[in-house]
Order: C-alpha cells, then sequence, then structure tokens
C-alpha cells in the first residue's frame, strides 16, 4: 500500500518502511516522536485507488522522527553586468529525516 501525503508544501508518494526528508514540523523534533501526516491525496495498493477531492476521509499516515538533518547547500549567486556587483550566498535548509510507520486508509 502506498500513499501521496502533503506536508511543507511538498507532495511525496511513501510506502511503509520508507526514510523521507520532510520540511520541519511543528513538533518538537525530539527523537521517538511520532507524526501523523492527516492530508493525504491519494492512497493505492491492491485495491483500486482512492483520490481525494482534495484529501481522503479518514485516512492517516503515522510516521517516526529519526533525527534532524540538513539539505544540501544552494548557491544564491547575484550579479549585474557591466556594474561590478556581484554577491554569493549559500543556503542549507533545515530538514527532518522521518520514517513511514503506517498508512491507514
Amino acid at each position: 500500500m502506498y500513499a501521496v501525503i502533503e506536508t511543507g508544501g511538498k507532495q511525496y508518494r511513501v510506502e511503509q518502511g520508507d526514510v523521507i526528508d520532510i520540511e520541519l514540523t511543528e513538533t518538537s523534533g525530539r527523537k521517538d516522536d511520532k507524526v501523523t501526516f492527516e492530508r493525504i491525496l491519494m492512497v493505492g495498493g491492491e485495491s483500486p485507488a482512492k483520490i481525494g477531492t482534495p484529501i481522503v476521509a479518514g485516512a492517516q499516515v503515522t510516521a517516526e522522527l529519526i533525527a534532524p538533518v540538513r539539505g544540501s547547500k544552494v548557491r544564491v549567486f547575484k550579479k549585474k553586468r557591466r556594474k561590478g556587483y556581484r554577491r554569493l550566498n549559500g543556503h542549507r535548509q533545515d530538514l527532518m529525516r522521518v520514517r513511514i510507520d503506517s498508512i491507514e486508509a
């Protein structure tokens, strides 16, 4: 069974046992915490897929918080031609690594 969840403005296709990096949630971020995703857009598997309008009613995905991680570095470069203006900045997004425990439809 798989599900498409929405969190942090992004959509993820997850199955039980998957480990994904998501945007930070309003949870504390401690280890061994559980997080529940309520915005389930689609649930599929052996039976026909359930597609939400916009979300599937009664469906939820529970996950375990593993650890906070940092995303890869993104370089932000600004330049104006012929003016000698150049700026280089970097950014690393704070993420939370979670393991999907169960999918309930």
